[in-house]
């Protein structure tokens, strides 16, 4: 009987955890897929379904090994936000595919995006040619951002994150000085400062991060 309550504390437990960690990672975090986000649900499972039945191992062992886990991952999701270097190693940066109508078949194929399901995406927003794209971006996250020359009102951030997009820019026939003195007349200071920023009727909309 008691080695059935072992296993449901460490049930239990090793729930709890879970939901810490979603809690403070980002709900958003776990519903994509990231290398980070693979190797931690590898590594979790790993943790609670290799010691859960194994009667050797005590419940302060199994505790002490969640509390370690939990915060490497802390540590990795900090590090990631604050260090580019990381955050390119772990989670890896966007990949332009498509640039004013010229493919770059060589990151295509290392990405191992076939011709077919290339067009497929492009055919889904509506572009049946290369030729009308202005920009084709492959996110960390396995998603294509498409940038169409003729789109009036760019789904595409001008600012996101904290990170400027030069090819929205052009579309717009504008340049970043202008952008930096729309930045300082909306009583913002810098680029890095802005989670989002969005232009939409010939208006900038700008969303920063909380002080």
């Amino acid at each position: 009987m008691d080695s059935y309550l072992i296993i449901a504390l460490k049930f239990s437990i090793g729930m709890l955890v879970m939901i810490l960690q979603i809690n403070i990672l980002g709900k958003y975090e776990f519903s994509i897929n990231t290398p980070l986000n693979q190797i931690q649900n590898y590594v979790l499972g790993g943790i609670i379904g290799g010691v859960i039945y194994n009667s050797s191992i005590s419940l302060l062992t199994f505790l002490i090994v969640l509390l370690i886990w939990s915060l490497i991952v802390v540590i990795i999701k900090l590090l990631i936000n604050s260090n580019s270097f990381v955050h390119k190693m772990v989670v890896g940066d966007p990949t332009i595919l498509i640039k004013n109508g010229k493919v770059d078949v060589a990151k295509c194929t290392q990405l191992g995006l076939s011709a077919d399901h290339l067009m497929v995406q492009l055919r889904s927003e509506g572009i049946n040619s290369i030729e009308q794209v202005k920009s084709a971006i492959m996110e960390p996250n396995g998603r294509l951002t498409i940038i169409d020359r003729r789109a009036e009102n760019l789904k595409f951030p001008i600012i996101s994150n904290g990170r400027l997009n030069t090819d929205v820019l052009e579309l717009i026939h504008k340049d970043e000085a202008w952008l930096l003195q729309e930045l300082q007349k909306a009583g913002h200071t810098e680029i890095a400062n802005i989670y989002l920023a969005e232009y939409v009727n010939q208006k900038l909309n700008f969303f920063p991060y909380p002080h």
